[in-house]
């Protein structure tokens, strides 16, 4: 999800121009469905903006502004950026084929054994802002900075709706969700395989709704027996159901002015993937569906959807759809409640970050998977606190340094 940081979009992207991706790059084709260019490089100069300069507007609106200034370490290498063509299936649709893209990030390096974290991003509400155009995309600049200019190479799946993908968005959709990073994250395999890159260990992380992303594809992972070494996920909306019904039925001061387009886009999305026809009007007041429409159909940007509609989700949504919550037995709940991402026994270890002024994903939601690891007998889950006054780009920003660290801890081990 976005947090305040929408706010200062225009202040940071105009720090990124000089990195853009060269419009005339060639791609390579590694096989038949799979592409990858070229995009550019960030050299340590560029990544060490992006931990400072940067950092510094993208928290500036933060609870904790400068909570985090100098704990990122210096660049030691400069990274190649490639955006990746995939091939992909639509589950919903009989897995009817489709084209995604995605990022993969190499630093430059003459090591060819190298660790490798994907990273699942969070909400955006345009297409452009995506892993794959990060100069678009401040988390996506610091997860390169945090972990790419480290020695990680860094996946990251755009999603479907998003980046080159033709489609409508598909935001919270846990199958397609599912097909979109799994597929990204082989594609990225084959093309490092080409490339004579060997990956030594497999870590995952997630911001937001990208927490919530990480933990049904470690779900998926799981499933099919697919090795990861360690997960985390900052500020994670594991129970969709829950934090739903928070939102609508328990308004808080602290909740983020956005959560009406938040919950615009994920009800036009059940509606197209899981064909829950008229979901949208049975959910939104009618004054305010024409602009729900053209948010996710990017007719409107957010700020002009945020002029044309409340900022209270009460006064957003109707009241009896809300109220639909508390039993939660119609179509639209058991979905949410079925795409939950956390009830069940993992042998990964995981950490989950959370924090006390958390404007989107309420603090409770984040210790959800500690306890049900501790019932179920799983692998120990931490839920870590990242402070009384941690919002939710101070609790992703807290994350990803201690991750950084956590995942380093690993390569000593057998």
């Amino acid at each position: 999800m976005i947090a305040k940081f929408l706010l200062m979009l225009v202040l940071v992207f105009s720090t990124c121009g000089a990195n853009a991706a060269d419009k005339s790059a060639v791609a390579t084709q590694v096989h038949s469905g799979l592409e990858y260019e070229l995009l550019g490089t960030y050299d340590q100069e560029k990544l060490n903006r992006v931990t400072g300069a940067e950092l510094d507007a993208f928290m500036s609106t933060s609870t904790q502004p400068t909570e985090y200034q100098g704990k990122f370490s210096p660049a030691k290498y400069a990274v190649q950026l490639y955006r990746v063509r995939y091939r992909s299936v639509i589950p919903e649709f009989g897995n009817q084929p489709t084209v995604a893209s995605g990022l993969l990030a190499i630093p430059v390096t003459s090591e060819r054994t190298l660790p490798l974290v994907s990273y699942q991003h969070g909400t955006v509400f345009d297409k452009s802002f995506v892993p794959s155009n990060p100069d678009n995309s401040m988390e996506t600049r610091i997860m390169l900075a945090g972990f790419a200019s480290q020695g990680y190479v860094v996946v990251s799946a755009d999603y479907f709706g998003r980046g080159i993908s033709n489609l409508p968005d598909s935001y919270l959709v846990k199958d397609s969700t599912r097909q979109a990073t799994f597929d990204m994250l082989w594609s990225a395999k084959d093309i490092l395989d080409s490339m004579k890159i060997r990956i030594s260990h497999f870590f995952m992380s997630g911001w937001s709704q990208g927490g919530w992303v990480t933990m049904q594809f470690l779900k998926k992972l799981d499933s099919v027996g697919v090795p990861v070494t360690a997960v985390a996920a900052a500020s994670a909306p594991v129970d969709i159901y829950l934090t739903m019904n928070r939102w609508l039925n328990n308004y808080q001061p602290v909740d983020a002015v956005y959560l009406p387009a938040v919950v615009a886009i994920q009800l036009q999305a059940q509606e197209y993937y899981l064909r829950q026809v008229g979901l949208l009007e049975s959910a939104v007041r009618s004054e305010y569906v024409q602009a729900a429409r053209d948010l996710y159909q990017s007719k409107i940007d957010w700020e002009t959807f945020a002029k044309a509609t409340p900022s209270r989700l009460s006064e957003f949504i109707k009241p009896e759809f809300a109220k639909s919550g508390f039993l939660g037995d119609s179509p639209y709940w058991q979905v949410l409640d079925n795409n939950q991402a956390y009830r069940w026994r993992s042998e990964v270890p995981l950490r989950t970050y959370y924090g006390g002024s958390d404007e989107v994903t309420p603090a409770v939601i984040g210790q959800l998977p500690e306890a049900t690891q501790k019932l179920l007998g799983g692998e120990p889950a931490k839920a870590i606190y990242a402070g009384d006054h941690a919002d939710h780009r101070a609790v992703f920003i807290f994350g990803v340094i201690d991750q950084k660290a956590w995942f380093d801890s690993f390569f000593a081990k057998p």
